[in-house]
């Protein structure tokens, strides 16, 4: 579920389960990778590496008119908004979301008078463009899931390839970090958040073991010492994974209320959309494109009347979306340069003028 890439982190080891934080050894049952900068610097090209997974195919997807109202639902670094902006008149307006701060800050180098952006999540996109006075718009584009920049800061704590502050939050403003959810869960949450979330089968021995390791003083703070608890509770697990992958997905998807957030927002795209304007989404693992797949098709097909009931054919509910050809992966040509790219699915549905 991940989006962009950006050049290859230097590598280390993680903490063992008794060191310091500070003190990075290597594990023997499961190295784990750890990226250390050497500065700063380091850490901002990284950023400015990152691409834009599905670039072309989601911009063309969305049938930009020049005089049309646009929405980008996930700013990121704002490679989809700059090619959005590329093909707009000077009548046309996009307005952009995002609820991360770094990509807040990076969006307001946009100097263009048909741009605006919004710190906020896109669940809140119908109250925030009712402000501006919009209130129909001709597409509306959501990059799910999270970016390069996020997993390649390491105090962002998205990641187990660092051992750094377990944070998570896509908007560090405000609300509960990881840390602050394993020192309050019970077990019985916990399993079924990595389950639910991360469809891990070991939910209930990796839980069993985060909350031994708590209930024995040793509060888990680092991403370090999270991915060595999981490394110990996980037997197997699928090659070339790190054990606590899906733990770490699971993790950030419950404390961003991702999956929330997008059951939320997708009725809303569809009471924005004008006729015939196009909602253009992009998943990066099942669960997120299952939620965007049911729902076209609820909206394709509305006909939940019991069988043989009598009705005429023109009497029925008409669709509200239709799909706009097959799911779009990425080419093998943009999976080998950017590996991460892998898993994005891009589902596109157009709106009809039902009502």
């Amino acid at each position: 579920m991940n989006k962009g890439v950006s050049s290859a982190p230097t590598q280390a080891l993680l903490s063992q389960k008794n060191a310091s934080p500070a003190e990075l050894v290597k594990l023997e049952k499961y190295p784990l990778e750890v990226s250390v900068p050497n500065s700063n610097n380091e850490v901002d090209q990284a950023t400015a590496a990152h691409i834009t997974v599905l670039l072309d195919e989601a911009v063309e997807a969305l049938a930009i008119k020049p005089d049309g109202i646009y929405v980008d639902g996930t700013f990121g670094r704002g490679g989809h908004s700059k090619k959005i902006l590329e093909q707009l008149g000077c009548e046309g307006r996009l307005i952009a979301f995002d609820r991360d701060l770094a990509a807040i800050a990076v969006g307001e180098a946009i100097a263009d008078k048909r741009f605006s952006l919004i710190h906020s999540h896109f669940a809140a996109m119908q109250a925030k463009l009712a402000e501006l006075d919009v209130q129909k718009v001709d597409g509306i584009l959501l990059d799910l899931g999270i970016s390069s920049p996020q997993i390649d800061e390491a105090s962002r704590g998205f990641s187990f390839r660092y051992d750094a502050p377990l944070d998570m939050r896509m908007d560090q403003s405000g609300g509960q970090t990881a840390a602050d959810f394993l020192g309050s869960t019970t077990e019985q949450q916990l399993a079924e958040v990595i389950k639910n979330y991360g469809e891990e089968r070991f939910a209930k021995q990796i839980a069993r073991a985060i909350i031994a390791e708590r209930n024995d003083g040793r509060a888990i703070t680092t991403t370090g010492h999270l991915a060595q608890i999981v490394a110990g509770a996980v037997t197997r697990f699928e090659p070339g994974q790190n054990p606590a992958t899906r733990t770490f997905q699971a993790l950030r998807i419950f404390i961003n209320q991702e999956l929330e957030e997008l059951s939320l927002t997708l009725p809303q795209c569809l009471a924005l959309l004008k006729p015939q304007g196009r909602m253009a989404v992009i998943s990066f693992h099942s669960l997120e494109d299952r939620l965007v797949k049911q729902f076209i098709r609820g909206q394709e097909n509305r006909d939940d009347l019991p069988a043989n009931f009598p009705v005429r054919a023109a009497d029925l509910p008409q669709p509200r979306l239709v799909s706009v050809g097959k799911a779009i992966k990425p080419s093998q040509k943009e999976v080998k340069l950017n590996p991460r790219s892998r898993s994005a699915v891009l589902r596109v549905a157009e709106r009809t003028v039902t009502l």
